[in-house]
């Protein structure tokens, strides 16, 4: 008889193998965030709050409090990833890296009834934004088969301003919209002409993601304004430095020199490092808008500019300017190391040449301490000798008192050579044994 299967925990597998730590979490996050399908004509809004912190999964937990308190039923959940749903109204809302977002799926025969989108949301929900608005935008999604199209084109042709049209998804839907604010929000307007609900809800999100990801790259632009004045500034400062640095003749000018450029390279070293993060996010902001554009599969419609050229037209000259100040940062950087090194070389060559000349000066004392050492040990040998043959004339004179035959003059002549030699030899010998200590403590203090 077969024994009932035991359920397997969220470690195990019916392989029997430990499951890596990481597989789950890594794959909820890879089916996260999923288009929604839209059946009908739908007002989407689409709002991005920009983190006043890190990671605000705080407000999302507070915002989902509030949700399923007043009723809302949840329909998807992960930790930074909620989709709720009340009477035909979803609410979806995500967090980013830097920034919160947070969606409003409402049908538009139910839109009237509010005055503001966000009234579908708790009264409180605004307290539960940690951050600063940075996107609003609203998709109104409607049918291309009951004469929206013809209208909207008929529309367009009375209006002065320049309006993005273009046709998408294998010319299934038009996309309309001039990617200005005006009350607080931009406006798109996407009609569908034979869309699946997967590929409106697709292409819905790709156009809030263009937009939202479109101000998130802009915001690198300030910043990489102020690093081009900054630069220029430090670039005049690298010149001066350059030109002292060919006019230095004294050593105290070139270590001032040195001075001004350690501080100029650390000044352009906090610089790459404040900013780095900020271009670095700008280009990947700029490379999701182009896929998401590459994405939508447009068709030019005649007479209006597509998605793709207005980025190319607008957004592009900006991005490149964010990558040129990068770039400018790491040259100057390089730039700075360079002539750094090239200095400290100059004044390492100044160094070994002192050096050179004050091991000159020891070698040339050195040989005249060892010829006044010459000198010395001759006078000594001199002086020894003198001193010990008076020391044996009074000790003859003393036995000859007792040795009638012992002339103390002989005595005395007959001691002064072998003094000498003793003491010669007695000053060679202590020399050497010196010399060799010496050279023993050298090679000790070497190793």
């Amino acid at each position: 008889m077969n024994s009932a299967p035991v359920p397997l925990s969220a470690s195990e597998n019916s392989f029997g193998l430990s499951e890596h730590e990481l597989r789950a979490p890594v794959n909820t996050e890879f089916l996260a965030r999923p288009p929604l399908p839209l059946y009908d004509a739908t007002m989407v809004t689409h709002l991005a709050v920009v983190h006043e912190g890190n990671h605000d999964n705080e407000a999302l937990l507070r915002l989902a409090a509030l949700l399923e308190r007043d009723g809302w039923n949840i329909l998807a959940s992960s930790a930074a990833y909620r989709l709720y749903e009340r009477g035909h109204i979803l609410v979806r809302c995500e967090v980013h890296t830097e920034f919160s977002s947070y969606t409003l799926f409402i049908p538009t025969h139910l839109a009237g009834q509010f005055a503001c989108a966000t009234d579908v949301l708790p009264a409180e929900w605004r307290s539960t934004v940690a951050g600063k608005l940075l996107v609003a935008i609203q998709i109104e999604l409607r049918s291309a088969l009951d004469g929206a199209l013809e209208a909207k084109m008929a529309e367009l042709a009375s209006l002065s301003q320049q309006m993005v049209v273009s046709r998408i998804v294998d010319g299934n839907a038009w996309v309309f919209t001039d990617f200005q604010i005006d009350a607080g929000q931009s406006a798109f307007l996407l009609l569908d002409g034979g869309l699946t609900p997967r590929q409106a809800g697709r292409t819905v999100q790709r156009l809030w993601e263009i937009e939202t990801y479109r101000v998130m790259a802009l915001l690198g632009l300030p910043v990489a304004q102020t690093v081009a004045r900054r630069l220029r500034t430090t670039e005049e400062e690298l010149a001066n430095l350059t030109d002292r640095i060919a006019g230095s003749v004294l050593a105290e000018d070139e270590y001032a020199v040195l001075a001004d450029l350690t501080a100029l390279a650390a000044e352009v070293e906090h610089s790459m490092a404040s900013t780095a993060f900020r271009f670095g996010a700008a280009r990947a902001y700029a490379a999701i808008v182009f896929q998401r554009i590459d994405e939508l599969r447009e068709s030019r419609v005649a007479g209006f500019p597509t998605v793709r050229e207005i980025m190319d037209r607008r957004f592009m000259p900006p991005m490149n300017t964010c990558a040129a100040m990068a770039r400018r940062q790491d040259d100057l950087s390089g730039r700075v190391a360079r002539i750094s090194q090239l200095l400290r070389t100059r004044i390492d060559l100044a160094m070994k040449r002192q050096n050179q000349l004050v091991l000159t000066q020891m070698n040339q004392r050195a040989r005249q301490q060892f010829r006044l050492q010459e000198t010395v040990e001759g006078l000594s040998v001199v002086a020894i000798t003198y001193y010990g043959s008076q020391l044996v004339h009074h000790l003859a004179l003393g036995a000859s008192q007792f040795w009638t035959q012992i002339s103390p003059e002989l005595a005395t002549a007959v001691a002064v050579p072998v003094i000498a030699v003793a003491a010669i030899v007695g000053i060679r010998r202590l020399r050497r044994r010196i010399n060799a200590e010496a050279l023993v403590a050298a090679e000790i203090q070497s190793t």
